[in-house]
């Protein structure tokens, strides 16, 4: 695990020469102004003219015209090529196979999966004119994460969020089914159309081939986050723990060691680290790497990763999910605060005036920070889920000094918010924590 400083892996500042850290300053001083000159013609502009140095730089681009920018290079790729149209008839008891048997066992299925889509339903008279498409989308995702397939899992109990399931091997053709999944992210992504499937912040960041970071295990197990938190603060000794873990295959559990002979290699405090490390990389990467590795294979079928590759890992999840509309009147109305805050401190004050400048897609990258997911459930803020069933958002009072950014707990949709000295500081550290979030990550 090594250090990363650039929040998604993106220009990172620590490779860059002096010339090149005057440059990121610049761009970074004046991105409101350069944002609004590209947005002006953003596909001549980033594809070919003098600002296309930026797409080094991606963080600094807004969402929108990072967005446009992708659309207008896919529709371009697809120029010169005639595509047939892709009907498909589908029944909806049995939606997954049908539609996997159509367009999960070729292999080289680009030049078709180019083409429109069709939809009819056995027996059914709908004519596709969209509406049976965008249907089609919608319940397909659901039937991704059906658990007979034993696909994905939910990260934490209750939460709004799935990850591949280590044990998808159960299932004899998983791997072709990740890679099938794959190309329908994929091909939804290409056709405009969006999917109501919400994943891991490790899952974006893997298809994007972004680091992972020790925060990202919070989002996807919360009760080892916690123990492994405070293996980090505290003394080990007393703990008497092996570099190994236990894993759970069907209620079987099994030892896996997190490096050979792990088995023997007691955790201490001068290797407890390294011990922490292991264990994502285990959790997040290696128990379900040839998941990822077919589900990637499918994706990138029609989605080019030096394209995607401008996008993090919660603007991907806007690609693929879309931006719900956050409603602030009905978040601050299902807010709590802890810790020395009331509604009327001037932090809070800020906070709430603050959100309300902010545009759709920081709205949504806040829920984002906040909760781990853009998912806003259908009742609204009210029916926020955490770990233990309902959990409202909350506020509470990070006392570490005014130079620390505000952190987030998504497991308990906790945001720790520093006592700030005025509106202005506490608005320009909030966009940078919604937008630049992560520690050290995986190289």
């Amino acid at each position: 695990m090594t250090v990363d400083d650039s929040g998604d892996g993106a220009g990172s500042i620590a490779v860059l020469s002096a010339a090149e850290k005057r440059f990121v300053d610049f761009i970074e001083r004046f991105r409101a102004t350069i944002n609004a000159i590209v947005k002006s013609s953003p596909a001549a502009a980033l594809s070919s003219g003098p600002m296309a140095i930026l797409l080094k730089y991606p963080t600094v681009l807004d969402f929108r015209t990072k967005e446009k920018y992708f659309r207008d290079q896919l529709k371009k790729q697809a120029q010169g090529h005639r595509h047939g149209r892709l009907r498909m008839e589908v029944s909806r008891s049995d939606l997954f196979m049908d539609s996997y048997r159509r367009l999960g066992s070729g292999r080289n299925m680009r030049d078709q999966l180019l083409g429109r889509l069709e939809i009819r339903y056995a027996g059914e008279e709908g004519i596709d004119a969209g509406g049976v498409l965008r249907d089609f989308y919608y319940k397909l995702s659901h039937e991704m994460l059906n658990a007979g397939y034993a696909l994905f899992i939910q990260s934490n109990i209750g939460s709004e969020t799935y990850m591949p399931n280590a044990n998808s091997h159960i299932n004899h053709n998983h791997l072709s089914y990740f890679k099938f999944c794959g190309r329908i992210v994929g091909k939804a992504i290409y056709d405009k159309e969006l999917l109501d499937i919400h994943f891991t912040p490790a899952f974006y960041k893997a298809i994007l081939g972004k680091p992972l970071s020790f925060k990202d295990m919070e989002a996807v197990d919360e009760p080892v986050y916690k123990n492994l938190n405070w293996m980090l603060d505290n003394d080990v000794a007393v703990l008497d723990l092996a570099f190994c873990i236990d894993v759970d295959r069907f209620g079987e559990i099994s030892e896996v060691e997190l490096v050979p002979g792990g088995a023997n290699i007691p955790v201490t405090n001068e290797n407890k680290r390294e011990y922490v490390d292991r264990v994502v990389q285990v959790k997040l990467v290696e128990r379900i790497k040839k998941q990822m590795e077919s589900f990637k294979e499918g994706f990138f079928e029609l989605i080019p990763a030096s394209l995607v590759n401008i996008f993090n890992a919660q603007e991907l999840e806007m690609v693929i999910s879309g931006l719900p509309d956050v409603d602030i009147d009905d978040l601050k109305a299902n807010t709590l605060y802890g810790s020395g805050y009331t509604l009327g401190s001037p932090q809070i004050t800020w906070f709430w005036r603050a959100i309300r400048t902010f545009d759709r897609t920081q709205r949504v990258k806040l829920v984002q920070f906040i909760t781990g997911t853009g998912k806003i459930p259908v009742g609204g803020f009210a029916e926020l889920q955490g770990m233990s069933g309902p959990t409202k958002f909350s506020i509470h009072k990070d006392r570490g000094g005014s130079n620390r950014l505000p952190q987030a707990h998504t497991c308990f949709n906790q945001l720790d918010l520093p006592e700030y000295e005025s509106y202005d500081q506490l608005r320009k550290t909030l966009e940078l924590a919604i937008s630049e979030t992560e520690g050290f990550g995986f190289a």
